[in-house]
C-alpha cells in the first residue's frame, strides 16, 4: 500500500465532539470528498464510551458516572466499554476497496493496526499482536473493555496495551481505538453493573492481569506530546503512506454540529 492520506490532530474535545468528527470523516470518504484519514485525538472531559450494542442502563452505573463528572457516548462501533481519559485515541477513515485492503474485518485490524505497533516501537516498547487461545476466547467476560486481548489487538509483556473497534457501513471502514498513557481502574470499574462486588473484585484482579498502560511499563515517562509524534510516524510507516495536514471547512463544521446533536441526544445514547 502507497498512498497519500489526510492527518487530524483534533487535540482536547468533547465526547460528542469526537465521535461526530469520526462519522463526519466517514461521510465525506464515502462522498469521495477527501482521500483516508488518520486522526489522533484527546478527551477534554474523561468519558465512558459504550459500544453501539451494548444496553445503557443495564450495565451501566449512570448515577456513578455523574457523580465523577465524566460525560458518557455511545459509539458507532461495537465492543465494550472504556474509559477515556489519559490516553490517545486514534481513527482511520478509508473505502472497504482499499488497494490491499482484506474483505475481513479480522484481517484488516491486522493491516491496520500495524501503524499501532509501529508507534510503540518509536516509544521503545516492543509491542505484538495477540492471538487469543481457546481457554482465554472461552472465559468469563465483563462489560469492561481492555480486560482480555481480541484477534490482533496489541500486547508488551503478555498485557493488552491498546484497544479496537471497527465498523463498516456503506463502502467504508472506520478502525477507532485507545491507546492508554494511565488508566484508574477503580473509576472505570465503579461505573459498570456487576452482579456482586466478588465478581466485580475479579473482573478488576482479571484486568489488573491482563492489561497494562504506557506509563506503568515504560523505563522513561512518555507525555502526551511524544505520543502524538510516535504514533503519526507509526501510522505513516506502519501502512507505507504519507500524510498531508487537513483543516475543517466551514462546511465540516456546519455538518459537524448536527452530529453533535445526534451524539448528545438521550434517543442515540440510551438505545438500547
Amino acid at each position: 500500500m502507497s498512498n497519500t492520506w489526510l492527518y487530524i490532530k483534533s487535540g482536547k474535545q468533547d465526547a460528542f465532539f469526537n465521535m461526530a468528527l469520526d462519522e463526519l470523516l466517514m461521510n465525506k470518504v464515502r462522498r469521495g470528498e477527501i482521500p483516508p484519514v488518520i486522526r489522533l485525538y484527546e478527551w477534554e472531559t474523561p468519558t465512558l464510551s459504550i459500544g453501539y450494542f451494548q444496553k445503557m442502563e443495564k450495565e451501566i452505573d449512570i448515577p456513578k458516572v455523574e457523580e465523577y463528572g465524566y460525560q458518557l457516548v455511545r459509539r458507532k462501533t461495537g465492543g465494550r466499554g472504556v474509559l477515556h481519559d489519559k490516553e490517545l485515541t486514534y481513527s482511520l477513515v478509508l473505502p472497504e476497496d482499499y488497494e490491499g485492503m482484506p474483505k475481513s474485518v479480522t484481517e484488516s485490524y491486522r493491516i491496520l493496526s500495524e501503524g499501532i505497533k509501529e508507534g510503540f516501537k518509536n516509544l521503545g516498547l516492543d509491542a505484538y499482536f495477540s492471538i487469543p487461545d481457546k481457554k482465554e476466547r472461552r472465559e468469563e467476560r465483563s462489560s469492561v473493555c481492555f480486560d482480555t486481548p481480541s484477534w490482533y489487538e496489541l500486547v508488551v509483556e503478555g498485557r493488552k496495551i491498546a484497544g479496537s473497534a471497527q465498523t463498516r457501513s456503506e463502502g467504508v471502514i472506520m478502525q477507532h481505538g485507545s491507546i492508554l498513557l494511565d488508566v484508574d481502574i477503580d473509576h472505570l470499574f465503579d461505573m459498570f453493573k456487576f452482579t456482586n462486588d466478588r465478581f466485580k473484585e475479579k473482573m478488576k484482579s482479571t484486568f489488573l492481569e491482563k492489561a497494562v498502560a504506557i506509563n506503568d511499563i515504560s523505563d522513561k515517562k512518555i507525555t502526551i506530546d511524544d505520543m502524538y509524534n510516535a504514533f503519526k510516524k507509526g501510522f505513516e510507516d506502519g501502512l507505507n503512506v504519507t500524510t498531508n495536514e487537513y483543516e475543517l471547512t466551514e462546511d465540516d463544521h456546519r455538518e459537524l454540529e448536527l452530529l453533535i446533536e445526534k451524539y448528545a441526544s438521550r434517543e442515540w445514547n440510551y438505545r438500547r
